[in-house]
Formats: C-alpha cells, sequence, structure tokens
C-alpha cells in the first residue's frame, strides 16, 4: 500500500514563538476583553514578565534592523550573550529606572534614508535596550489595539497585507462599480502626529495603565541626536524606524477610519438589514445600502495601508465633497495637514489611480467594466534602474565579489520583484518592458568580440525553481558558472484574495487554517523553557526551545521522546573551550546518557552506556559524528 502523506503543519513565526513562550492564552485573553469593551489599567506586569520578554528577546534577534547600533553603539548580540537572568533585570530596571526620574530612553539616532524622487526620509533608530522594551509593550499592546481597528486597515497588522489592500480596492472598483477615488496624502505624517492626541486614543481604546502611558510619553519624547551631532527634543510625531511606531501610527488613524464608516458603511440604517455573507466571511449590507441611498448622505468606502488612504465614491460632486470634509476632519481633529498638489480626484474611468505602488484604473469589457493595473510608472523605473545596474554587476563584479554572488543578488531582486508586483492584472506586459531593458544591458556588456557569453545551459533547476521558470525559455547561464540568471520576464498575474474575516490571530477559532499547535509534548517544553539557566546566555536558552520543537521533543541520536525535565541534555557540537559557540547550528539536544556517551573517553564507561542504549549502527554514525567533533575517537 502507498505511503500516506504526512500533513502539512501550518506555522506562523510570531504565534509559534508566543506558543514557546506560553504567551498565547495571554495575547488571547486580553484580545477577548478588549473585544468586550474592557479598559486595561495594570499591564506593565504583562509587559516585564519573564515570559514576555524572552519573547521580545526571540522576536526582535532574527530581524535584520537588530544589528543595526544605536547612539550607544550596541546591537542584538551584546544583549544575546548575557545570561537571562541578566537581560530580565536590566530590561525592568531599565523601565522603573530612578525613583525621581522613571524610564529615560537613550538619544535615537538620526538617519536620512535615501527617496527615489531624491529627497530623503529621517529615520529614527533607537538604542537596541530601548527597542527590546518597545517589542516588549508592542506584543502586549497588540491584541488591544487589534480588538478595535478597522477592518478597512490593512497596513502593519497580522495576517493582512498590501494585496489585501489591492483586492479591497479592486473589490470597490469592479464589483461595487465606485469608479471616482480621493487620493489623499498627509504631509509628513510621521513627523506630525499629535503626542496629546495620542495619548488620548490609546485612553478611547482601552489603555488606561497610568505607568504604560508615561513610559509611551518618554518614547514619543525621546531626544533625537542627528548626524551633526546635535540633539533636541520633539515635541509631535513619531520616529519612524521605532518598533512601536507603526502601531501608535494605526491608533492615531483608526479614528479616521471609524468616522470615514460611520457616515455610510457601518451608519446605523444599514443595520435595521440583513447583511449578505461574502465568500471570505465578511459581512455586505447591500439591502442596507440601498436604504441608505435614500437618505441623500454620500457613499464612501476607505482603504487604508497605514498613512497611505483611498476612498471610493459613487460620482464626481460626491468625491469632491469627500475631499473636503476629511481634509477639514483630518485638520481639526488630528492636526494633520494635507498635501493640496498630491490630494486629487480621479475619475478611474479615464485616468488611472496610484496606491502602493500600483496604478489602478477600470475599462470597459463587453458591458461592463474590470480592473487594469500596472506596475506605477516611479516604481516601474525604479526596478528598471536597479535591475540594470545589477545586471552590470554581472557582467563586471564589483570588487571582492564573485560572478556568482552577483547572479544571486540579481536573482533575489526578480524573486521580490515578481512575489509583490504579481497581482498587477497586466505585470507580464511590465515585465516584458524589465526584460529587454536587462537583456539588453547584459548581452552588449557580456559580448566577446562576436560571441556572447551567455548561454541555455547550466545546472538543473532545483524544485522551487522548476515550478517557478521551468516552462520558460528565458533562463539564461553565464558560460563557465552553472547558476542561472532568473528571467524576470515570465510571469503570469494573480488575482490578490481579499482578507477572510475568520483569520485572527487571537483566537482559537482564527487561527484554524492558519495556524497548527505543536503536536508535542508542549507542557515539558514549557518547563523547559522556565527552567533556571544558572549562568547560560539567553541565546543558549531561547535556542534550546527552537531545538526542542525542531527535534518534535525527541532525543536527535536515538529518536526517543523526552519524558522528563531532568534527561534533556543541550549539548554543544563544538566544546565552548574550543570556542564553540551558543548559536542554534551548534547546538542539539539528546538524552542525558548520550551526552555521557558523546564525552566518555574511558572504555568501560563507554561499553557501559552502550549496553544501557543499545544503538543501532545508523545511531551509532550520528553518535561518532559528535564524537569527532570533540575530538574524540569513534566508538
Amino acid at each position: 500500500m502507498p505511503k500516506e502523506k504526512k500533513q502539512k503543519i501550518l506555522g506562523v513565526d510570531n504565534l509559534r514563538h508566543a506558543e514557546y513562550y506560553d504567551m498565547q492564552n495571554t495575547f488571547d485573553k486580553l484580545y477577548a476583553k478588549s473585544k468586550s469593551g474592557e479598559a486595561f489599567t495594570e499591564l506593565t506586569d504583562f509587559i516585564l514578565s519573564r515570559e514576555n520578554i524572552l519573547l521580545a528577546y526571540r522576536n526582535i534577534k532574527n530581524n535584520t534592523g537588530s544589528h543595526t547600533v544605536g547612539t550607544d553603539k550596541l546591537t542584538i548580540n551584546d544583549i544575546g550573550c548575557l545570561t537571562v537572568d541578566e537581560v530580565v533585570d536590566k530590561v525592568r530596571k531599565i523601565v522603573y529606572g530612578s525613583k525621581s526620574w522613571g524610564y529615560r530612553p537613550r538619544p535615537v539616532r538620526r538617519k536620512e534614508i535615501p527617496k527615489p524622487n531624491g529627497s530623503t526620509r529621517p529615520l529614527g533608530i533607537p538604542c537596541i535596550w530601548d527597542r527590546l522594551i518597545q517589542q516588549c509593550i508592542k506584543q502586549i499592546m497588540e491584541p488591544i489595539c487589534e480588538a478595535k481597528f478597522s477592518d478597512n486597515s490593512y497596513g502593519f497588522r497580522p495576517n493582512r497585507s498590501v494585496g489585501n489592500a489591492i483586492a479591497a480596492a479592486y473589490k470597490h472598483m469592479q464589483c461595487s462599480k465606485l469608479h471616482y477615488v480621493v487620493e489623499f496624502d498627509i504631509k509628513g505624517f510621521f513627523d506630525n502626529v499629535n503626542h496629546s492626541k495620542l495619548i488620548k486614543q490609546l485612553w478611547t481604546i482601552g489603555i488606561r495603565d497610568k505607568h504604560l502611558i508615561w513610559i509611551l510619553k518618554q518614547i514619543l519624547k525621546a531626544p533625537i541626536k542627528m548626524p551633526d551631532g546635535s540633539t533636541f527634543i520633539p515635541t509631535k510625531g513619531t520616529p519612524q524606524g521605532g518598533i512601536i511606531s507603526p502601531l501608535l501610527a494605526n491608533v492615531v488613524l483608526n479614528e479616521l477610519d471609524h468616522w470615514i464608516e460611520s457616515q455610510w458603511q457601518s451608519n446605523p440604517i444599514t443595520r435595521k438589514y440583513k447583511p449578505h455573507m461574502c465568500s471570505n466571511g465578511c459581512e455586505y449590507y447591500d439591502k442596507g445600502y440601498k436604504a441608505m441611498k435614500k437618505t441623500g448622505l454620500k457613499e464612501m468606502f476607505i482603504v487604508r495601508y497605514a498613512d497611505d488612504f483611498r476612498i471610493f465614491c459613487r460620482n464626481k460632486t460626491d468625491a469632491e465633497k469627500v475631499k473636503y470634509a476629511v481634509s477639514k476632519w483630518l485638520l481639526e481633529r488630528l492636526k494633520l495637514e494635507i498635501s493640496e498638489e498630491k490630494t486629487r480626484v480621479v475619475n478611474l474611468k479615464r485616468r488611472y489611480s496610484e496606491f502602493l505602488g500600483f496604478k489602478i484604473k477600470v475599462q470597459r469589457k463587453s458591458d461592463k467594466y474590470v480592473v487594469s493595473s500596472h506596475m506605477s510608472d516611479k516604481a516601474l523605473q525604479r526596478e528598471r534602474k536597479k535591475l540594470t545596474e545589477q545586471a552590470e554587476k554581472i557582467a563586471k563584479p564589483r570588487k571582492g565579489k564573485e560572478r556568482l554572488e552577483e547572479i544571486r543578488l540579481y536573482n533575489s531582486i526578480v524573486v521580490g520583484i515578481q512575489n509583490y508586483y504579481v497581482i498587477a492584472s497586466e505585470i507580464n506586459h511590465d515585465c516584458a518592458t524589465l526584460h529587454r531593458a536587462v537583456m539588453t544591458k547584459l548581452s552588449s556588456r557580456m559580448k566577446v568580440q562576436n560571441d556572447t557569453q551567455l548561454s541555455r545551459k547550466g545546472r538543473k533547476l532545483t524544485d522551487v525553481e522548476r515550478k517557478r521558470f521551468g516552462n520558460s525559455k528565458m533562463v539564461r547561464y553565464v558560460k563557465g558558472i552553472d547558476e542561472p540568471i532568473y528571467p524576470i520576464g515570465y510571469i503570469q498575474n494573480r488575482f490578490p484574495l481579499c482578507k477572510r474575516k475568520a483569520v485572527n490571530s487571537y483566537t482559537p477559532k482564527g487561527r484554524i487554517g492558519l495556524h497548527d499547535n505543536l503536536r508535542i509534548n508542549t507542557s515539558l517544553m514549557i518547563k523547559l523553557m522556565r527552567q533556571p539557566m544558572y549562568g547560560n546566555s539567553i541565546e543558549y536558552s531561547d535556542n534550546r526551545i527552537s531545538l526542542f520543537s525542531a527535534q518534535w521533543g525527541k532525543c536527535a541520536v536515538t529518536d526517543i521522546p523526552f519524558e522528563i525535565l531532568s534527561e534533556i541534555h543541550c549539548h554543544h557540537k563544538i566544546p565552548r573551550k574550543a570556542s564553540g559557540s551558543d548559536d542554534y547550528s551548534n547546538l542539539i539536544l539528546v538524552l542525558e546518557s548520550v551526552h555521557k556517551l558523546i564525552h566518555a573517553t574511558s572504555e568501560e564507561t563507554i561499553q557501559k552506556y552502550l549496553g544501557i542504549l543499545k544503538l543501532k549502527p545508523k545511531q551509532i554514525a550520528k553518535l561518532n559524528e559528535l564524537r569527532k567533533m570533540c575530538n574524540n575517537t569513534e566508538i
């Protein structure tokens, strides 16, 4: 009989990490209480709990940004080498501070990031300890805020994406036939957030822990150290680059989302009628909207991604009124100014509207209008420049770089572009334009007299590559190098999916189909996580939990499940005395008896444990590999 195919276990990194540190139940309770309208006056204890601090370390340690230095010149590696107790105690000490001062974040390092149009975007880089504290706060605040956030907001939220935002725009344009859109642009949103208003909004959401409010005020007022060495204290704005900034930005604009919804989508009149259930689980009040049309109110639907939002309307008159009303509301309620030059009303039958790097319009097809979308002109120009510059580096590698490295970097750019823009209906035409530009550059730069260095022959594609580019005749190789050059022009558009209403990271029902709980002895894993470390680093402690999960709660040599805590031993493949690190790749979990056998040098001891374990040939081979790495003779 054929073997049964193992069912794939679904896993979301942040949810898996919360499971490792027994925090998911806490997050679920906070979400449920927030959903029911409860206020929270004692959140600091949750934020500074040992498990939440360790989870915060886990969540940020693999981020590229964690290796970027702040004004104190420290990175996540400087935290990783400390013991668990040292990290937990230091976080608590920083947050509580001295009796007279309390929490005082260190100055934020200002860095100017160049934008495609030649201007720069100010980025604020907090010190690594302040980033860890912000992550601790974010983990506790996020479920509370998620319960209050609008379904029309898609940016920097769990289980939501650019694709969901574009799908919502498509739905309004094609299904609801809303062919006028108001494009809004807020002037320097992140630099102009009103601190007092933000604190009031947090209080309204239900975050009423006065100590936490104080900490958030200090984060907002953290001194900013400029590139020239000068320092100033901001009176408004949230620094882009801070871990908690996107969450606070959503808190600020959540009020706008609900105000727009109250005008039409969630108007009390619509709730008098039974909704129609959409395939993604959302409720559509078609009968309610029909009744609303008799009121004379303006039909409007918002789609927002962070500070970038669009409002869809039925006609030009309504769109013009919405533009005026929303601009005035933003100024009066949130103290935010819009850019008159960039805020406009667009007739989608005649012109393209740009949103999140796409340009979108509707065009007639038979007796209806359907969506037509491309990469935006700016995005197309930016990606062409990026690809052709990297193509030049393939032809002439940079100093200290191999051609193989340059090809792999080019391929990563191709995959990134295709993954993001695949939801544009006309992406194949846009990518064909990019492909011509790249191949022209490559062919001309790699031509040697009358011959070219490009070839159609090279190594076999991997399964992943074959699935993506296997049917393409555009794949090329450089003679003498087997690495394929991915064809940017080989792509088929995929229609974006709307956010499924049922999906929710903070309810057991909402995680079905999104994330499966670990099918191992989780109670033993939690005991392992809470076990005292006695001088071992936080990196060592964190990696042990990962290994327990990766090894399915079994010994790596014997495949015997662990049953009690005392029999779980974490072995360094390269011993610490031989400069072995606490990195994940250098650690392995084994039974106590196996661990003793790895290090045993006495023949009597070896025979004793071999008699106890009764290892099979494959298991002895694994054991010998570990013994060799410890400079011990094979058995």
